[in-house]
């Protein structure tokens, strides 16, 4: 008896604890505001024969059955269906209406994509949802010579914000969550690959698209390895650091290049 009470006692101490564990707060998400030219589904609860898709005039404006022209342009989802709502009460059509809007086209916003692109231009976000790599893939994709990390600048919750989104990390290896979805005004830019330049006893000289993770050695046989003439030894790269001043760096087969290098290969003495 009294092993039970004690335990009856853990067992009552233990609860207001767990009753008292905060509640996970999921993010809010941001609605979108319809616009000129998005075409909606409005439906109402129990009242099919009210149900209508219709795009949005440019004066902001759809025609529901029973109340006609309703100006939802400028609206978020959630306050348009509180405005239809309204509308159908004080008309008195339905006594307590419950109405849903789905999003099924969105061109009132839009998007730049620029640079390294098929065919850089203005696109509508016409999906809910619409991610960086969809976008791309609508301007054409990236052309070769783009980079393979691109760059999305807008605003989120009223604040600048600047992305830099890795393409390969999202469709070769599956990284989905670093596709990110693209909102009205934002710009992505798709920059020039990285280069490097090499030059001197190699077989072919020149500008170098520099790949990640791309060694010394690697560059060099890129550049069709060394002439007869050439040696490892003494190898010198010119390098631009933080402050934009030039550095000579004698660096050793297996260290990593960066960006904007230039690769200078002695002509061996003997």
């Amino acid at each position: 008896m009294r092993y039970f009470l004690k335990f009856a006692l853990l067992f009552f101490l233990a609860v207001p604890i767990a009753l008292a564990q905060p509640a996970r707060v999921e993010p809010a998400k941001v609605e979108p505001v319809l616009g000129p030219g998005d075409v909606v589904k409005v439906s109402v609860f129990q009242n099919p024969d009210l149900a209508v898709e219709a795009r949005i005039s440019e004066g902001g404006q759809i025609n529901v059955p029973l109340i006609g022209a309703v100006t939802i342009g400028g609206l978020t989802i959630s306050a348009a269906e509180r405005r239809i709502e309204t509308m159908l009460r004080e008309g008195g059509f339905v006594l307590r209406p419950q109405v849903t809007i789905q999003t099924l086209r969105i061109l009132s916003s839009q998007i730049s994509v620029l640079g390294q692109v098929g065919k850089p231009g203005r696109y509508p976000i016409e999906l809910v949802s619409s991610k960086v790599s969809e976008m791309i893939a609508a301007a054409g994709g990236v052309v070769p010579g783009g980079a393979d990390i691109v760059t999305l600048v807008g605003t989120r919750n009223g604040q600048p914000v600047k992305l830099d989104i890795d393409l390969p990390a999202i469709l070769q290896s599956g990284r989905a969550e670093l596709d990110v979805q693209v909102e009205n005004g934002d710009i992505i830019y798709v920059d020039r690959a990285p280069t490097v330049y090499i030059y001197g006893e190699v077989q072919r000289p020149g500008q170098l698209r520099l790949e990640r993770g791309m060694t010394l050695m690697q560059a060099l046989a890129a550049g069709g390895g060394l002439t007869a003439r050439g040696t490892e030894r003494g190898i010198r790269v010119h390098r631009r650091d933080s402050t934009g001043q030039v550095k000579i760096l004698e660096v050793r087969p297996n260290d990593l290049l960066q960006r904007d290098d230039v690769v200078y290969v002695k002509e061996s003495l003997f």
